[in-house]
């Protein structure tokens, strides 16, 4: 069974006032006292958020519960520094974003401008592993037009420097302003993957690997393909849902790749018009369907994924825990619907973080 590891992003707020705090620093420094916390929690871009990395689990609900342990700890030391954790794709406040003091982060701000400032968004990373390069770009070609659909579940950033944006995950259209992200075209092999990198990092408009910021890639440091398209969750369950759901999908295309069958031909144009609309909509409206890219409820495109993946989902023991989760997001709302209800129901921004620090901590139910 293919392992599992996330990577969140979590925003340090005021428990006061709900507005970001710039103390990055003083968190992950309580944390290198402890040599467990100082390997699990790392440094962002900016000084209002902070990363931390779960193992790989083979068990989804192992992976829950380590994810619960995460956030737990990170309020735990951010409550130490004077603030709180909460898992909130952007800040609903006003902010005036803070870049962390590192020579790789002041090369970004010195070559992107304006544009490293605007980036305080928090997302959330999954990691699925793969026997090989040939095997994650294969897999990589296969999951296109999906993706989009895991931006929709997992959208959870509907408000931006105190407004409502009208999309359910302004993040990721936030995270396109750089160069290097957003879907790719039909690789065909590892060699011509690894080419294509190779000819960006040339160019010196991205500083290395890392920066290569594709939609989904392969890993620089594991042996594992990374999709980043989702927002960081509000809710545990749904970052296990996501989580669940991708490797569903690598380990489709894997299957798909082995049988013979060619990826989706759909193009880069499409991918985005696809990405667009689930950040603009989330769950709320129609997606455009993976496989004829042509608009449809949202509820009948979570239907046919759910198909899609459903071999995979059954031999790993997930089929129950995923339909369980679809029917909580159902019931509850993903993030984005979560904040704005927030905001009808008390009035006031503050309300809404404080609401969703209260979400952050929620072990799964």
């Amino acid at each position: 069974m293919r392992t599992v590891g996330v990577e969140e992003e979590l925003l340090l707020v005021d428990p006061g006032t709900g507005e970001p705090r710039a103390v990055s620093a003083a968190v992950l420094a309580r944390a290198d006292q402890d040599d467990q916390g100082g390997e699990v929690f790392e440094k962002e871009l900016h000084s209002q958020q902070l990363e931390f990395a779960t193992h790989p689990q083979s068990d989804m609900g192992d992976l829950a519960a380590e994810i619960v342990r995460c956030r737990e700890e990170a309020a735990h030391l951010a409550g130490e520094a004077g603030c709180t954790v909460a898992a909130l794709a952007t800040s609903p406040l006003p902010v005036t974003p803070s870049v962390s003091a590192d020579r790789r982060y002041a090369w970004m701000a010195e070559q992107y401008g304006i544009g490293v400032h605007q980036q305080l968004v928090c997302g959330c990373h999954v990691h699925v592993a793969v026997e090989s390069d040939e095997e994650g770009v294969a897999v990589l070609d296969r999951i296109r037009p999906w993706l989009a659909v895991l931006t929709a579940v997992s959208a959870n950033s509907p408000f931006w420097q105190g407004k409502d944006t009208r999309y359910a995950s302004y993040r990721s259209r936030v995270w396109q302003r750089w160069p290097s992200a957003g879907p790719t075209e039909v690789f065909g092999s590892a060699e011509r993957y690894h080419r294509r990198v190779a000819d960006m990092l040339a160019t010196g408009a991205v500083l290395d690997e890392a920066m290569v910021y594709f939609d989904a890639r392969l890993s620089e440091r594991y042996p594992t393909v990374e999709i980043r398209v989702a927002d960081v969750c509000l809710h545990t369950e749904t970052a296990v849902l996501v989580a669940a759901l991708a490797r569903g999908l690598v380990e489709t295309a894997a299957r798909a790749w082995r049988a013979g069958a060619g990826p989706s031909e759909s193009s880069v144009s499409l991918l985005r018009l696809a990405a667009w609309r689930a950040a603009r909509s989330g769950l709320s409206g129609e997606l455009l369907h993976p496989e004829t890219m042509r608009p449809a409820p949202a509820e009948s495109v979570l239907r046919d994924l759910l198909e899609h993946v459903a071999a995979p989902l059954a031999d790993s023991g997930d089929t129950g825990r995923v339909r369980e989760a679809f029917g909580m997001l159902r019931r509850r709302g993903n993030g984005a619907s979560v904040q704005r209800e927030s905001l009808e129901r008390a009035g006031s921004l503050r309300d809404v973080v404080a609401e969703c620090v209260r979400h952050t901590q929620l072990a799964p139910s």
